[in-house]
């Protein structure tokens, strides 16, 4: 392969990436706002196409056509770029991400993943790390006492539940003796189920802590402070309005599918089915990578779901609720799995 043919191809997998991402991130929502309505016993969005289904591209129109508006008083650089880096670094982030087994057309590079990384978890780490000099920004630059709040405990809030989070993949990263996440993957592929991490490997308490840190990291229910609209109106994006808005609540939505492609891969056996070697693989190679995607996207969407059904029956945390369960309960047990982990690898 030439090096054109070599740049044509990572454009087209960026680009199929990056709509399928977003098509995801608004059907996300409408899958949010449809059971959040079952749970409080009304239907949700019903009326733009079948079932709704039409209603996510409505309101993408909508947030271009509304009038956008720039308070004064704003700083208006940091104002603007503030939306450009939170949403960039959520779809930056997918780009390591594998979403199925490695299968080339015409010696092509490998289908389903953009970039093939030996240290592709630390990407994600690092990619999303940044993602919160966009909230702080929005908030510093909005000259608003509501936005500054907001950002202030997002950030507080980011920067200690960061260190749970990436604590409580140690113990992953040392029974692959790998951050590639093909590798992750292909350690747990031997038995199904009963070698994913979460189950096989021991891993469910690096499994809870991590579910626990991402709620946090996507300032999502129960732990959404730096958006309380009963305390600070909206938050970081109380000043945002139209497309800038929106390009806020894709972030978090991005985040969130992230959150869910990282927790598979990492404790669910990634793109392996869970029947492990009860299932035979079939001869065609194209049908096992369509079903390698399938069982990927469908843990990803048990993951979202689990979302949904939290934001849907949990109440919200008081802040210093909130700081005090990342640092006295989530910290301590991510440093005793760590400990736990490599006791039982040197033990073995």
């Amino acid at each position: 392969m030439t090096i054109l043919q070599f740049i044509l191809w990572s454009v087209l997998k960026v680009a199929v990436v990056t709509v399928v991402m977003l098509l995801a991130v608004a059907y996300t929502v409408l899958l949010e706002r449809k059971l959040v309505g079952r749970i409080q016993n009304r239907w949700g969005p019903s009326r733009v196409g079948p079932f709704g289904l039409l209603q996510p591209l409505v309101d993408g129109a909508k947030s271009f056509l509304k009038e956008d508006i720039i308070p004064t008083g704003v700083y208006r650089p940091l104002y603007l770029i503030a939306p450009i880096l939170a949403l960039g670094c959520a779809l930056i982030s997918i780009g390591v991400v594998p979403f199925g087994v490695p299968v080339s057309i015409a010696g092509s590079p490998p289908l389903f993943q953009i970039a093939n990384v030996n240290i592709g978890l630390l990407v994600i780490l690092a990619v999303t790390s940044i993602g919160v000099y966009g909230i702080a920004l929005a908030g510093w630059s909005s000259n608003s006492k509501y936005s500054l709040l907001g950002a202030l405990r997002s950030s507080a809030q980011l920067v200690s539940y960061e260190l749970a989070l990436g604590l409580s993949l140690v113990g992953v990263v040392l029974r692959a003796g790998s951050l590639n996440l093909r590798v992750i993957v292909e350690q747990q592929a031997t038995q199904g189920m009963l070698t994913w991490n979460i189950f096989g490997g021991g891993q469910i308490f690096a499994f809870f802590i991590y579910l626990m840190a991402a709620y946090a990291e996507t300032n999502r229910s129960p732990f959404d402070l730096p958006e309380a609209e009963s305390e600070l109106t909206g938050g970081y994006h109380t000043e945002y309005s139209s497309m800038k808005f929106a390009m806020f609540f894709m972030a978090e939505y991005a985040n969130m599918i992230t959150v869910g492609c990282v927790a598979t891969l990492l404790f669910f056996g990634g793109w392996t089915s869970p029947f492990g070697d009860l299932i035979p693989p079939f001869e065609n190679v194209f049908f096992d990578a369509g079903l390698s995607l399938f069982w990927f996207v469908l843990k990803v969407f048990a993951f979202l779901f689990l979302y949904v059904w939290v934001r849907g029956t949990l109440p919200r945390f008081r802040y210093d609720q909130l700081m005090n369960f990342g640092w006295r309960w989530l910290m301590p047990l991510a440093i005793l799995n760590i400990v736990a982990t490599s006791l039982w690898l040197a033990y073995r």
